[in-house]
């Protein structure tokens, strides 16, 4: 049985899958789902398209220069009568967009206009909780590649040359992971500007040494075997060796590890926010909104609905890594091909 039917074989990491890929979808497509401009306008017999350029006020018969803000009830009405029409996203709110027509003070609760209420500023939770998804999730895979592919060249260069190069690596990771890596993060969030860039080499400056023993253990294994060895008489340069015969054969520990990998990277991200240490403030992330959740206890919605999506978030991925992980263990592949005859 082939890796990839042993992990459709579990039910639930498949399902999981397609669960967080539909998700991740539609997040990516956040403009057209939240989006205080309508997707479509046509006025006066002529068609606009505010969502990617906003037209002034006086195209739609406002009184000023600005750009056009569509949520002015004038502005509604004249682009829905005498024959005009907008077709609009399903939430008619971006994740920065202040509800200044609100009956109820903010935060609101879940209303019809609002569906999850609004934060203490009267921005739409749902809008900022679909944008945050979206930037946790980018952010989480940014953050996987990185340390993956620094642990994966560590990991490889000490367990294929060992010897004096291995016990210094090993050393100077000794020394660089007895760093307090939180310290670090407050000192330079108040030195630099805070900004995902800065958060992705401040955390993958950490987070590749825990994978790089891994595949250092597996290079150590690997680099003794008879291929190897075959390939070296063959006249094969070290790199050659590294990257055509044991590295395809060392990546079982990186592949089952990858959804691990970004749920620690989304509760970093999602940590360092609820601490006003991560993204630029007006940035959605989840974070955030647990730290507005925290300080208006009062207001149920944002903090409920923010945890719902982080746990669902996490259980996804970690579903993901176990199915992966009975995927790539070979010892549990008879058992799982005796259950399907």
């Amino acid at each position: 049985m082939s890796r990839w039917q042993r992990f459709k074989y579990s039910r639930v990491g498949y399902a999981s899958l397609w669960i967080f890929m539909i998700l991740f979808g539609l997040s990516m497509g956040a403009e057209l789902i939240a989006n205080d401009k309508p997707l479509v306008v046509r006025y006066e017999g002529n068609f606009y398209f505010p969502i990617a350029k906003n037209q002034a006020e006086t195209v739609f018969g406002g009184d000023f220069s600005t750009p056009t803000d569509f949520l002015d009830p004038d502005i509604r009405h004249n682009i829905t009568s005498n024959g005009n029409w907008a077709i609009y996203p399903p939430i008619h709110y971006s994740y920065e967009t202040l509800n200044y027509f609100s009956q109820a003070p903010n935060p609101a609760p879940p209303s019809l206009e609002n569906w999850l209420g609004t934060d203490d500023r009267g921005r739409d939770v749902l809008a900022r909780l679909i944008y945050g998804f979206r930037l946790s999730i980018l952010f989480g895979l940014a953050l996987t590649i990185v340390g993956v592919t620094v642990g994966i060249i560590t990991g490889s260069l000490m367990g294929f040359f060992g010897g004096k190069f291995d016990l210094v690596s090993q050393r100077i990771i000794e020394i660089w992971s007895a760093m307090p890596e939180l310290y670090l993060l407050i000192i330079f969030a108040s030195i630099f500007n805070p900004s995902i860039s800065l958060l992705i080499i401040l955390l993958a400056a950490f987070g590749w040494m825990g994978l790089s023993d891994y595949v250092r253990a597996e290079f150590f294994r690997n680099r003794a075997l008879e291929y190897v060895r075959a390939a070296r008489a063959l006249g094969l340069t070290n790199v050659q060796i590294m990257w055509r015969h044991i590295l395809p054969n060392s990546l079982t520990p990186v592949i089952t590890f990858l959804p691990f990998r970004m749920s620690a990277a989304i509760l970093s991200l999602t940590s360092l926010d609820f601490l006003g240490l991560g993204v630029p403030p007006g940035t959605p992330s989840l974070g955030e909104l647990l730290s507005q959740g925290k300080g208006n206890l009062d207001a149920w919605w944002i903090s409920l609905s923010t945890f719902v999506v982080l746990v669902a978030t996490l259980l996804l991925l970690t579903f993901m890594g176990e199915a992966l992980r009975d995927a790539f263990d070979s010892r549990k592949s008879g058992v799982m091909s005796g259950g399907r005859s």
